[in-house]
């Protein structure tokens, strides 16, 4: 039995609570159209008002464990929060999850080491990014840019980040004054994206 549990590795955790979280996802879903809380945008952000603080302390724990757990696209992460919480509330909690998320992300590479960040993410994204580990000044100008403009997977960049020499001062920094720009993007094309399909329907 201890040999068994030895076997299952960091990567086959983050598998089965990655489909864990589809699961309840979909589960949640199902009884929500049941319940007709996703009738309409309406009456989903009635639902979370009806769950006070508590739902807005619930979705910034689920968008800071989506960094490190991708278990929905970050995309829709943001999404959810716009239709619940409307284009202010849903960008301020969007912007603190995410920033809660990165940095934990930061913190989880600088304690385990490049096995562990090999083992959480892509083998592909790792080999296609690893170069920038030892380019010091470069790297951090490359990842700044990354958040800022997110031309590139900005939750792989926190992992690796924590592999450098960069301080956790300088990654919070990066992070608070560069997410804003991206998750202002977001949530503007992705408000007037959802005003338009619902005026479509």
């Amino acid at each position: 039995m201890e040999q068994t549990v030895r076997r299952i590795d960091m990567k086959h955790i983050l598998n089965i609570a990655t489909v864990a979280g589809l699961l309840a996802m979909v589960v949640c879903t199902v009884i929500g159209f049941q319940m007709g809380i996703f009738r309409s945008q309406e009456s989903f952000q009635q639902f979370i008002m009806q769950c006070g603080m508590f739902g807005s302390l619930i979705f910034v724990a689920f968008q800071a464990v989506q960094v490190v757990i991708p278990i929905l696209p970050g995309s829709l992460g943001c999404v959810v929060g716009i239709l619940a919480f409307g284009p202010v509330w849903g960008f301020v909690f969007n912007y603190i999850g995410i920033c809660l998320g990165s940095v934990l992300a930061f913190l989880l590479a600088k304690r385990y080491g490049q096995d562990f960040v090999m083992k959480v993410t892509n083998p592909k994204q790792y080999e296609k990014y690893n170069g920038w580990l030892n380019k010091g000044k470069r790297f951090e100008r490359f990842f700044t840019a990354a958040i800022v403009l997110p031309v590139a997977p900005d939750d792989f960049l926190c992992f690796l980040a924590g592999l450098t020499d960069m301080s956790l001062k300088k990654f919070t920094i990066i992070i608070i004054l560069g997410k804003p720009l991206a998750l202002l993007m977001y949530s503007f094309a992705l408000t007037y994206g959802i005003q338009a399909i619902l005026r479509f329907f």
